[in-house]
Formats: C-alpha cells, structure tokens, sequence
C-alpha cells in the first residue's frame, strides 16, 4: 500500500511540474473534437460538387435517351412479331388498318383507340388495345404500343399509344384506294415483294396521332401525318420482314416539337425526308 501511495504521490508531482500550456488532450485523458470546416472550405466542396454534376448529368441524360429508343425499338419489334403471327393465323390476311371513323364504328382494328387533346376515354382506356386484334397476339400487353420518350399527356392521363402503322399494309377498309389509288395496297403478306424495303410500324409525332393509320399522299410531298422524331431527331421503324431501323431526319422541319394541338398540312421541303419515307411506305402499281 505504501509503495502504490508513493508512485501516485510521485506521478501527481511530475505532472504538476508540466506547465499547464504545454499539455496536450491525450495527457489530460480525454480528446479534442476535430476543427470545423471553415465557410471557404464548404463553399470549394460545394463548387466541385457542382462542375462533377454538370459534367455528368448531360451524360446521364444521353443514356437515359439511348435506353428509351431501346425500349421503344423493341416494342415496335413485340408489335410486329405479332403482327406476323396474326398473318400467319389468318390465311397470309394482313390486319386491318382503320382510320378514325371505322376505328370508333366497328372497333374491329389493330389498335381500337383514336386519341385526341381532349379527354376522349380512347387516350387512356387500355382495353381497347388488349383488345384489339393484334391483342391475343401480344398476350395482352398494352405498353408495346408506346414509346417511353413520348410523354405528353391528355387533360385525363398519359395517352396509351403513340405507335402508328403504314396506311398501305393490311385492310383500310373504307379507306381503301381513298389517299393513294396509283400505289399498290398491300392485303397479304405475300403481296409485299419486298419485305425489307416495305415499313409497317412507327412511333409517330403526337400531335398528328389520332387513329392508328399513318397516311401522307405520297405525289403531293406534304406531311400530313408526321414520323417521330424522339430519338436524337429520329424515329423508329420496323419492316415486313421483321427488322428495325433507326432513321434521323435531315431536314429540320420534319423534326416537330409537341404541341398539344394538331398540326396542319405542310410542304416537305426539301422533300429529302418525305421521299426517304415514301419509297419505303408502297410501289405504284404496274
């Protein structure tokens, strides 16, 4: 006990001979918080933060944009295959190919809904095209009609579609011989003589969209239905054969901002875009 007495004496002396300014935390037994940043310190963290985010969100939107026309190609692709499949199960008959008036009459089409600005029920109602003729064949999936880059709503909720099919492939009914009598309109899937050259599906520019038939009179070189042009300024398009292309326009006024409201009649011109279209949308018969 004495010898514990005289160790403790002897380390309370040591430390009162220390002076009091020389001592550090850890000799006092407890440790000081580190400094605060100061004001300039968190406004240069703050600056970094704000050159990194500028250099990565043009990047990030560039993939986002790059993700969405892969999603909307490989909708287009769904449609299609079923497209084919409906031939194949209907003696080579194409499907029909409606426009507005038959579409809202007999409900009998590819796509069963007309879409407008308004508040029609036919923008948002997702059993008309479960249960459309192509339905069955795409299992009932509705959201293959859509391109995840057209996000323009109705006044009541985001439109379903906006997936378009060449006015010249399959049965346009009433319609037959109305817009393009010179040229060939294809009924059956062995009247297409050239599979690949031959376009059936596309997104289509939102405020020309109302029924599923795409349709421009092909000697006049007007748009007045008018391509997509979501991605990086072009649309896609698949063909008769099955394959997909992503085309971008060349002229700037094929590339149209949204709207909301419908677009008139309007010269292609030049008419480099309108041609590149209209050579792939029929032939003129023989």
């Amino acid at each position: 006990m004495n010898a514990d007495k005289s160790m403790a004496t002897s380390a309370k002396t040591d430390m009162d001979s220390i002076p009091m300014d020389s001592l550090r935390a850890s000799d006092l037994g407890f440790r000081l918080s580190p400094p605060a940043f100061t004001l300039i310190e968190l406004l240069v963290v703050i600056a970094i933060i704000a050159i990194l985010a500028a250099l990565l969100l043009p990047a990030l939107a560039k993939s986002k944009a790059k993700a969405e026309a892969v999603t909307c190609s490989k909708n287009i692709q769904q449609l299609t295959l079923a497209w084919i499949m409906y031939a194949e199960d209907n003696g080579d008959w194409l499907v029909n190919n409606h426009g507005v008036k038959e579409t809202l009459d007999r409900r009998d089409n590819w796509a069963n809904n007309v879409e407008d600005w308004e508040s029609s029920d036919d923008n948002t109602n997702l059993l008309l095209l479960a249960n459309s003729l192509l339905g069955p064949y795409a299992s009932g999936s509705t959201r293959i009609y859509k391109c995840p880059a057209d996000r323009e709503p109705a006044p009541n909720g985001p439109r379903s579609r906006s997936m378009s099919m060449n006015a010249m492939v399959g049965d346009p009914g009433e319609l037959t011989n109305y817009f393009n009598a010179r040229y060939v309109q294809f009924f059956k899937n062995a009247e297409v003589r050239s599979p690949s050259g031959i376009f059936v599906f596309l997104d289509e520019q939102a405020d020309t969209l109302n029924d599923g038939f795409f349709v421009n009179r092909l000697d006049d070189n007007a748009w007045g239905n008018v391509p997509g042009s979501y991605h990086n300024g072009g649309a896609n398009f698949s063909f008769a054969d099955g394959h997909l292309e992503l085309h971008r326009w060349v002229v700037p006024a094929t590339v149209r901002p949204v709207t909301r409201r419908r677009i008139d009649k309007f010269p292609a011109a030049p008419v480099t875009d309108f041609e590149w279209l209209k050579v792939r949308t029929s032939v003129k018969k023989s």
